[in-house]
């Protein structure tokens, strides 16, 4: 199989890449190396499984390599959630602009299916908990989960009218290896700063679901394999949750340091557009034979583990 990764340098795509070539495809990887890293995919570049094209996607040049693709996996974007805030703008075309031309070169290139990472964050601040994927009306409330909204909408559109077929996935929480932001990330990074106070966003119960890059990626896979309708929405993450000074108390215990102080910035929520509380229904991934492997404290507790060692 034919396989292109938009944002395979990154983390979640990194990890895409090495599952893919590990059950025999070829792979072309486009990533403009904003956020991505070319040595996180140091294991494949000097053999020929997989090409790395360095190029934005919202300049031309990379459309034409479409060409006999099976499958595009788009999962570039900007991580930054909070990012939204102070730059809108420059989300929406990374996120919106960004699918529509990759919809359209592959509509022209006659490519048949788009698996496409989604996240939890299109259904807002949600009054059913788990959420299921039928969940409405959904109303996001960062930039950044409007405009994967957005991309849902444009690629369900382009499915229908063109005759493809689409794997949506909305994400809760994935952390581990490879990955550059996030709350434990966060968290180490200040506490090597300072190893005697912590400031923690928010009031510190922020409750969310987290999954290890590793059981998503097989999760992503799985469903690919699997799921037969025209546009299929599964949500991705662990049956549970755990709040935020619990990951604080893993950090600083995976760390080895005593008395430090939690310094809370306070308010129910970390930034403009976090949710103070998520936990995703995952009933249709059940339905087609998968259950996480770890539970939300296993996975904290290897992505720190994972972020520790490669300091």
């Amino acid at each position: 199989m034919f396989s292109v990764v938009t944002g395979g340098a990154g983390f979640i795509g990194s990890h895409l890449v090495d599952a893919l070539v590990a059950r025999g495809d070829e792979v072309l990887v486009i990533d403009n190396l904003s956020t991505g890293e070319r040595g996180n995919l140091a294991a494949h570049l000097d053999g020929e499984e997989v090409e790395l094209l360095v190029a934005d996607l919202l300049e031309d040049g990379w459309q034409e390599r479409l060409a006999g693709v099976d499958r595009v996996y788009h999962v570039a974007a900007d991580p930054d959630v909070r990012g939204g805030a102070s730059s809108p703008a420059s989300m929406f075309e990374e996120s919106v602009v960004a699918t529509m031309r990759v919809l359209e070169a592959m509509r022209e290139a006659g490519v048949p299916e788009i698996a496409f990472t989604s996240t939890s964050t299109v259904y807002g601040e949600a009054t059913l908990i788990p959420t299921p994927e039928d969940y409405a009306p959904m109303i996001p409330i960062s930039v950044y989960g409007a405009g994967k909204l957005a991309c849902e909408a444009m690629i369900g559109a382009y499915c229908h009218s063109f005759g493809m077929r689409s794997f949506v996935f909305r994400f809760a929480n994935i952390v581990g290896e490879r990955s550059n932001h996030g709350v434990s990330w966060d968290f180490i990074r200040k506490l090597r700063a300072d190893p005697h106070a912590l400031e923690i966003l928010g009031d510190g119960r922020q409750t969310k679901s987290y999954l290890e890059v590793h059981a998503c990626v097989d999760a992503f896979l799985y469903v690919c394999d699997r799921a037969t309708e025209t546009v299929n929405t599964v949500n991705i993450g662990s049956e549970d949750w755990v709040d935020v000074v619990t990951i604080a108390d893993l950090v600083v215990d995976a760390m080895g340091l005593e008395s430090v102080e939690y310094r809370f910035a306070g308010g129910d929520r970390g930034w403009v557009g976090d949710v103070p509380r998520m936990r995703l229904a995952i009933d249709r991934l059940r339905a087609l034979g998968w259950r996480p492997p770890l539970d939300s404290r296993e996975s904290m507790k290897a992505a720190i583990r994972a972020q520790l060692g490669a300091a």
